[in-house]
């Protein structure tokens, strides 16, 4: 009996210590979210919140909207973006294609969100490409560009992300990275090759990386979407909340 009544306590102890760690981790990353829209706002040169600029742009090709931060593009030859250039949100990512996590969300939760939204108008997915794992990272975000210049950017993450390892940061040399461009179906490979050399590309990663971490993004997958943000592979279901509340929203503001 007492053996039994110990065990059920060190259970009992070691539950209450994995829930307490999980509420911090949420916590932190809440904490860290706000801290990167208040940053995004204050160099946007614009208030966390109150009136939009009757100044800004409204053509939807022109950039941001009067009522979204700075880092939205809408650019419609965007080659990194995914859904309708007016839908009433957009969905910006962060994403290292050497992260884990990453991947998973790639993998199983955003088929979920193409389908839900993305297809049918409600959100707009702009992705940057960053090298928080180091120069393979900085080269697969180059590889991913230099797809992008033949239409073939989302299938190469996919491709990438597909193959990822449950567990690590994925060994990326200028093979693989040639391997997976072949399997994402670029169809001029000598010009991918080509492309793959071109340092501007580089310097393209290596300068996103560096906005991300003045913006004080500092893990991904990072998102932002309106005036909010998420961190983390979470799970479709917070997904929905999430991006529900960010249309709603936008439904509210003039354009």
């Amino acid at each position: 009996m007492d053996d039994t009544t110990g065990g059920w306590k060190r259970e009992s102890d070691f539950s209450r210590r994995k829930r307490l760690i999980i509420i911090v981790a949420v916590v932190v990353a809440v904490f860290g979210a706000l801290v990167v829209v208040a940053s995004i706002t204050q160099r946007s040169g614009e208030p966390a919140a109150g009136p939009a600029s009757s100044t800004a742009p409204s053509s939807a090709a022109a950039g941001p909207r009067p009522d979204e931060l700075q880092m939205v593009r809408r650019d419609p030859k965007d080659p990194m973006a995914m859904g309708d250039i007016d839908a009433p949100v957009v969905l910006v990512l962060w994403t290292d294609l050497r992260c884990p996590f990453c991947a998973v969300f790639n993998r199983e939760v955003l088929p979920q969100i193409e389908r839900e939204y993305i297809q049918t108008g409600k959100i707009r997915l702009e992705v940057t490409d960053v090298a928080f794992f180091g120069e393979q990272s900085e080269k697969a975000g180059a590889a991913a560009a230099a797809a992008g210049r033949q239409g073939k950017y989302f299938a190469f993450i996919k491709a990438v992300y597909g193959e990822a390892p449950e567990k690590g940061h994925p060994d990326l040399p200028r093979e693989r990275l040639v391997y997976f461009a072949k399997k994402a179906g670029v169809p001029d490979m000598a010009r991918f090759e080509k492309d793959l050399d071109d340092e501007k590309l580089v310097v393209d990663v290596q300068a996103a990386t560096a906005e991300a971490q003045q913006l004080t993004v500092s893990s991904v997958p990072f998102f932002v979407a309106g005036r909010s943000a998420l961190a983390g592979a979470q799970p479709i279901e917070t997904f929905r909340k999430y991006l529900d509340d960010a249309v709603r929203t936008a439904a509210k503001q003039p354009r």
